[in-house]
């Protein structure tokens, strides 16, 4: 899968988040990244790159204050190779990473994993 057709099923999967969860994350960048770095592979406790397939870069709504001013975008990274592994058809592929990425919208509102589990989110 070439990341020209990766890149568009992602745009595909954020085009298809309702307006009111798109509109709350104006200071998130979304990026799509080859494989997870060593320093993310340790915050999410991955033993493998293949392990993590998004991650979320930043300070949940949940838990910002008021001094949260002049900050830099937070960033949700969707890792195009362990999403790649994981799929066998384009159909797998447009699941997947609308999975990944509502998966990492939720941390940005504050949804931890072990909530995601509770409700069959995961």
């Amino acid at each position: 899968m070439d990341a020209q057709t990766f890149d568009r099923l992602a745009e595909e999967a954020w085009d298809g988040f309702p307006a009111e969860f798109r509109d709350q994350l104006r200071n998130v960048e979304i990026v799509i990244e080859e494989w997870p770095d060593a320093a993310t592979l340790r915050l999410a406790h991955a033993r493998h790159p293949a392990e993590l397939l998004g991650f979320y870069h930043g300070i949940p709504l949940t838990e910002r204050g008021t001094g949260y001013q002049m900050v830099t975008p937070d960033k949700i990274s969707l890792y195009r190779q362990p999403i790649l592994l994981h799929c066998r058809t384009e159909d797998e592929l447009r699941a997947e990473i609308a999975h990944v990425l509502r998966h990492e919208v939720a941390h940005h509102f504050g949804i931890s994993d072990e909530r995601l589990r509770d409700i069959g989110a995961y």
